[in-house]
C-alpha cells in the first residue's frame, strides 16, 4: 500500500537532541543521596511526555522538576542541540515533491519550532505538540491529530520516530513505520516491533520513503 504523508517525530529524527536530554535530565535528578540515571535509562525515557516521567521516577515531586528540567534545557538548547545530516534536505524535497509534512512531538510546539530553526529545518505548517492532545504516545492520539490536521487518512500516512513509543503509536494509528536508528532506540528493540521499514542514516530514509510514498501517481524517491 502505497501512502501520501509524511509525519516525523522531532528528538532524535530531525534533530539530533539527544545529548541536551540526556544532560537536562541528569541535572534535574542528581541529589546528593540518588545518583543520576544512567544514559540507557534515559534514552528509554524519550518520546514520553515529562511531567508523566519525572512523576513516575520521583512521585509527588514532578511539577517541581519540570521546572528544573526546562530552566536547564532552556539555557543549553542552543549549543547542545545539533542537525541530522541530511534532514532538513529531505523535508525540502518532500515540500517540493508536494508531499504533505508534518511534525508530531511530546514537547510542546513552540521547543518544536524553535529547534526547526535551530537547525535550520524548513518551516512545516503543521507542529502537534505536548498540549495539542491530552493522550501522548505510545497512544495514537497525536499522530491521529497530525494526520487530521494535514487533512490525510491516517491509513495515507507515514510516522517516521527513533524511539519504542513511535513505532507503537504509528502501529496503533494505522500509521506506516519508520525506525531510525540515530535516536533513542535501541536498533533492536526498534526492529522487534515490526517497523515497516528501519533506517539507519538520512540516505536510508530516503530510499524507505520511496518504497511506501504514492508521488506524482507512482512510487518515486524525494530528491534533492
Amino acid at each position: 500500500m502505497s501512502r501520501s504523508a509524511v509525519l516525523f517525530d522531532f528528538d532524535g529524527t530531525l534533530a539530533d537532541t539527544i545529548p541536551l536530554i540526556v544532560a537536562s535530565y541528569r541535572h534535574t535528578l542528581t541529589a546528593p543521596d540518588q545518583p543520576a540515571p544512567t544514559e540507557a535509562v534515559i534514552r528509554s525515557w524519550i518520546g514520553r511526555p515529562l511531567l508523566e516521567t519525572l512523576e513516575a521516577h520521583r512521585p509527588g515531586e514532578g511539577a517541581l522538576l519540570v521546572d528544573r528540567y526546562r530552566e536547564h534545557s532552556t539555557a543549553h538548547h542552543d549549543t547542545l542541540i545539533a542537525v541530522v545530516p541530511g534532514a532538513a534536505d529531505l523535508v525540502t524535497a518532500l515540500q517540493e515533491r508536494q508531499v504533505p509534512v508534518g511534525v508530531v512531538s511530546s514537547k510542546r510546539a513552540d521547543m518544536v519550532r524553535h529547534g526547526m530553526r535551530v537547525t535550520e529545518l524548513p518551516h512545516v505548517d503543521v507542529v502537534v505538540g505536548l498540549l495539542e492532545t491530552t493522550a501522548h504516545k505510545p497512544d495514537p492520539a497525536p499522530l491521529l491529530e497530525g494526520a487530521r490536521r494535514l487533512g490525510i487518512d491516517p491509513a495515507d500516512c507515514v510516522y517516521v520516530g527513533d524511539a519504542v513509543v513511535d513505532v507503537q503509536a504509528a502501529h496503533a494509528a494505522g500509521m506506516a513505520a519508520v525506525a531510525v536508528t540515530w535516536g533513542a532506540g535501541e536498533e533492536d528493540a526498534l526492529r522487534a516491533l515490526a517497523p515497516d521499514a528501519v533506517a539507519r542514516d538520512v540516505d536510508e530514509l530516503r530510499t524507505a520513503l520511496t518504497g511506501l510514498l504514492e508521488l506524482d501517481g507512482g512510487s518515486s524517491a524525494p530528491t534533492s
